[in-house]
């Protein structure tokens, strides 16, 4: 079986953005309610500033105490994030996510187009999925991820 490609395995094909001058109640809504655990924060027309994760939202909110509703996503996000292209083979990105420890690569394409963000969860072979329930394989994904 050919290796995919982050784009294959990409399992959130949307883009989820906010501006910088979001809160970070917002950022948490918005990846909430699309069921993913990141948010790219950019600005018009399509500029990459950052992104905010749920780890973001723990580890530079919560746990310092910050309000929710009037912190922006620009004071909490990771400036100038690690990207890679649609055709990294899954392997690769794993590597990266590795090595610096991330979770999330957006993945950016010809002219600078977003065009989705490589989750972790993405990495995870599709034949386990055929393997185990949906059920069985979400609750060992969410362990496995803490």
């Amino acid at each position: 079986m050919p290796e995919r490609t982050v784009f294959q395995s990409n399992s959130q094909k949307r883009v989820i953005r906010l501006g910088p001058q979001a809160s970070v109640r917002d950022a948490a809504g918005v990846m909430t309610r699309a069921n993913c655990g990141s948010v790219l924060i950019m600005e018009p027309p399509d500029v990459l500033l950052g992104i905010v994760t749920e780890r973001d939202l723990m580890t530079r909110v919560l746990a310092k105490g910050l309000d929710p509703e009037t912190t922006t996503v620009r004071t909490v996000m990771t400036s100038r994030p690690v990207c890679v292209p649609p055709e990294m083979r899954v392997a690769d990105a794993v590597l990266i996510m590795i090595e610096r420890g991330f979770r999330h690569l957006p993945i950016v394409g010809p002219g600078s187009k977003i065009l989705g963000v490589f989750s972790v969860r993405d990495a995870l072979p599709r034949e386990i999925g055929s393997a185990l329930s949906l059920a069985e394989f979400n609750e060992q994904v969410n362990d496995a991820l803490g």
